[in-house]
């Protein structure tokens, strides 16, 4: 190992064990793994953004017995992390400036290493795993995101043969992680990459499921002016009722001084509304997938693209106007100089749910139905009890 290597893999332990000494509900657990070894004789193929958080996750599945190799997600592995968990024997391929075609090519040798569980993050190990012919050697996994759950029910190919828990379909994760942390590590993150104030911009939220209708209310609550986009009528209900304005992009694409997308579906924001947008607009993406705006048409259309600052591009467009591009459109809240994601205490309960439902996969697989489900009712309970005694909350 190169002295700078050591050096990377330094930081990245002491970034992992400031993590660790705030991830308390996961270190529990990480104990009794670690006597039981219920993961033993299993190998886990793991697809999820690498820091620091998601690193307490994977030795905590380590301490249980299991083999772990996989990769992170596209233009959000942290190297520094990758490097400390090289230490422990945990493979993960992959690097911060890597391409898309990088990353497609990290999660097929992920595969060939023939896990039989995987623990996923928008689908593509799952869906890569099926066209390969590799689902007889699933015996299941986890799902991380809306995104890879919307991909996994509308998988035309004669459905999904083994049992995948979608972790974004728990309540528990929902109010905790999509609404309370993406909320504020999305206004973190705006202030941080882009160095502008909030008070008093016009943003339009499109989107405004649990990370929608977090984002919009940590940005009113820091003094922006926020305006929701929903195609769904008792989600639009809901935000209107809770005083945002409500109304189509194309209506609001002239107002808006920034617009974020959180839907989880690809072409939310055209390239046609782009062009409404008045000059200095910026474009960020909290979805899990850069698909929600639609990139590649916006840069087909500027006439010349320019880093302004990292993390930041300025697109002119014909006409003499631009917008303003966060982190190329991918999940800026990962984005940007230090990311730091959603906060410490979040991703304890979120990954917390991660553990607990890939133990459920690996030790009663029969007790779960092939196919993509919500996470089992009593592993969410007793994930409930245990916040509220740590909050001392009385029920």
């Amino acid at each position: 190992m190169s002295d700078s290597t050591g050096d990377l893999a330094d930081r990245g332990e002491e970034r992992i064990g400031w993590s660790r000494s705030r991830m308390a509900l996961l270190g529990e657990v990480r104990e009794r793994l670690a006597a039981e070894q219920p993961f033993a004789g299993r190998t886990i193929g793991v697809a999820l953004h690498t820091e620091p958080k998601t690193a307490v996750l994977l030795e905590t599945l380590a301490a249980g017995g299991a083999r772990i190799i996989g990769t992170g997600n596209h233009g959000s592995t942290q190297d520094d992390v990758v490097a400390a968990l090289g230490r422990r024997g945990i493979t993960i391929f992959g690097r911060r400036d890597d391409t898309l075609d990088d990353h497609m090519r990290d999660l097929g040798r992920t595969l060939d290493a023939h896990p039989d569980v995987l623990l996923d993050n928008g689908a593509d190990l799952a869906l890569m795993a099926l066209e390969r012919g590799q689902a007889g050697e699933l015996i299941g996994g986890t799902e991380e995101t809306t995104s890879g759950g919307f991909r996994l029910r509308e998988h035309e190919s004669g459905g999904v043969p083994f049992p995948v828990i979608v972790i974004n379909d728990s309540p528990l994760k929902a109010i905790a992680e999509n609404r309370h942390a993406v909320g504020q590590s999305t206004v973190e993150s705006f202030l941080r990459i882009t160095n502008l104030s909030v008070i008093g911009k016009r943003v339009v939220v499109v989107g405004y499921g649990w990370v929608g209708r977090g984002v919009a209310q940590y940005l009113r609550s820091f003094g922006a002016k926020v305006a929701v986009v929903e195609a769904d009528e008792l989600k639009a209900f809901d935000a209107a009722f809770e005083g945002f304005r409500v109304a189509p992009l194309a209506d609001l694409a002239g107002w808006a001084q920034v617009v974020l997308t959180a839907t989880g579906r690809p072409g939310a924001v055209p390239i046609e509304a782009v062009e409404r947008m008045e000059a200095g607009t910026v474009l960020g993406n909290v979805g899990h997938f850069p698909w929600e705006i639609d990139v590649a048409g916006l840069r087909d259309r500027a006439t010349s693209v320019v880093d302004v600052s990292p993390g930041l591009e300025r697109l002119d467009l014909p006409g003499g106007t631009h917008v303003v591009l966060v982190t190329g459109g991918r999940m800026f809240n990962l984005g940007g100089e230090n990311p730091k994601g959603n906060s410490i205490e979040s991703m304890d309960i979120g990954f917390l749910l991660q553990a607990l439902s890939l133990e459920r996969v690996v030790t009663r697989a029969d007790s779960l139905v092939p196919g993509p489900q919500r996470v089992p009712d009593d592993i969410e309970r007793h994930i409930a009890r245990r916040v509220l005694a740590v909050m001392g909350a009385e029920r």
